[in-house]
C-alpha cells in the first residue's frame, strides 16, 4: 500500500469521525423522552401448563432495544420444567435469582448441585449452563441482570459472589421474628442480602429482594423508588392489590391509581419513581416478593426511598 492510499484511508477515517460529532442544546436534550415503563402483569396461567420452556416477559418493543428486556437493567422470566425434564439457563449476566414457585428438584453448575423445592430462593453469578432437572411438574421465577450489560456492551470477568440458597423454611422462620419485632407498625418484611456486599446489604451487587408480608386487613401506605420492581406475589387472598400512581394528593392518597391485583404465582411490574400503596382487603395474610435493580441503584446513591407516614 503506497502513501497516497494510506493517507486516503486516514483522511476517510477522520472524516467519519468528524461525521459523528452531534451537539444538542442544553434545555431540550437535558431530560430527554426516555420508552414508556408500564404497569404491566404477568399472571400464573403462563406457567400453569404445556412443554418445559422459558417464559420470557420481554418488552424489548417497547423499551426500543435490539435484546430482550423486561426493564432496562433487568430480565424476567418464567422457567416451565415437566417432571424429569432438564432445561439450561445461559444467559451472559452477573447476578440471577430464582424462586421456585411450585415443584422441586436440583440445579447443576461448576460450583456443585443446590437441591431446591416450593418456596425456595437462590442465587447464582454469572454461571454460564446451569441445568435445571424437576423430579416433579415445577415452575421458577427468573430474574437476571442481562440487560445491563447488553447496554453497557460488555461481557463478566470474574464472579462477585458465590451461590446462596435461602431455603423455605429459612424465609418463613424469619418472617416470624420480624413480625414480632415489628408488631403495630405499618411495614412487615426484611431484606435478602449477601455478606459480600456489606455497604448496599442488597441480593447481589445489582439485585435487591424483599419478602413481605401484608397482614389481613393491613394498608400500606405509598411510597416510592427510583429503582424498577418487579413485583411477584407468593400467596394472598383475594382483595389484595397494589394501587400505583405517578403523584399523591396533599392527604397523601395517589392520584388515579393503576389497580394491580395480587394473585399467587403472578408478577406485574411497578415503573420507577411512582408512588404505589399495598391493600389487604381479605381474610388471609400475604406475601409479596419484590426484585429490583435496587443493588446498582443504591450504590449510585440515588435509590430515593419515600414514603407517606
Amino acid at each position: 500500500m503506497n502513501r497516497l492510499n494510506v493517507e486516503q484511508i486516514q483522511e476517510a477515517a477522520q472524516q467519519q469521525w468528524e461525521h459523528q460529532a452531534e451537539v444538542k442544546e442544553y434545555m431540550s436534550a437535558v431530560n430527554p423522552p426516555m420508552p414508556k415503563i408500564d404497569v404491566i402483569d404477568y399472571p400464573s396461567a403462563l406457567h400453569q401448563g404445556g412443554e418445559t420452556r422459558i417464559i420470557p416477559f420481554d418488552l424489548s418493543k417497547q423499551l426500543e432495544t435490539s435484546y430482550l428486556a423486561t426493564s432496562p437493567n433487568l430480565m424476567a422470566s418464567y422457567i416451565k420444567i415437566s417432571a424429569g425434564d432438564t432445561i439450561k439457563t445461559d444467559a451472559s449476566v452477573t447476578s440471577q435469582m430464582f424462586y421456585v414457585i411450585r415443584g422441586s428438584g436440583r440445579t447443576q453448575m461448576k460450583h456443585g448441585t443446590i437441591e431446591w423445592k416450593a418456596g425456595d430462593l437462590f442465587t447464582l453469578p454469572g454461571v454460564p449452563d446451569a441445568l435445571h432437572t424437576a423430579t416433579e411438574d415445577t415452575a421458577i421465577y427468573w430474574v437476571n441482570d442481562a440487560p445491563l450489560l447488553n447496554y453497557l456492551g460488555v461481557k463478566p470477568s470474574s464472579e462477585r459472589f458465590q451461590p446462596v440458597l435461602y431455603t423455605k423454611e429459612r424465609l418463613c422462620s424469619e418472617l416470624e421474628a420480624v413480625r414480632k419485632v415489628a408488631e403495630g407498625r405499618n411495614r412487615t418484611g426484611f431484606l435478602l442480602s449477601n455478606p459480600h456486599f456489606p455497604q448496599t446489604m442488597t441480593l447481589t451487587h445489582t439485585l435487591w429482594a424483599l419478602y413481605n408480608v401484608l397482614p389481613a386487613g393491613v394498608v400500606q401506605k405509598p411510597h416510592r423508588h427510583n429503582s424498577i420492581a418487579l413485583d411477584f406475589c407468593v400467596n394472598a387472598g383475594p382483595d389484595t392489590y397494589t394501587l400505583i400512581g405517578k403523584e399523591v394528593d396533599e392527604n397523601g392518597e395517589i392520584i388515579n391509581p393503576i389497580k394491580a391485583m395480587w394473585t399467587p404465582g403472578s408478577a406485574f411490574i411497578t415503573p420507577p419513581g411512582w408512588w404505589h400503596s399495598h391493600h389487604n382487603d381479605s381474610g388471609e395474610d400475604a406475601i409479596v416478593l419484590p426484585i429490583q435493580d435496587a443493588g446498582i441503584i443504591m450504590n449510585m446513591q440515588v435509590l430515593d426511598f419515600q414514603y407517606i407516614r
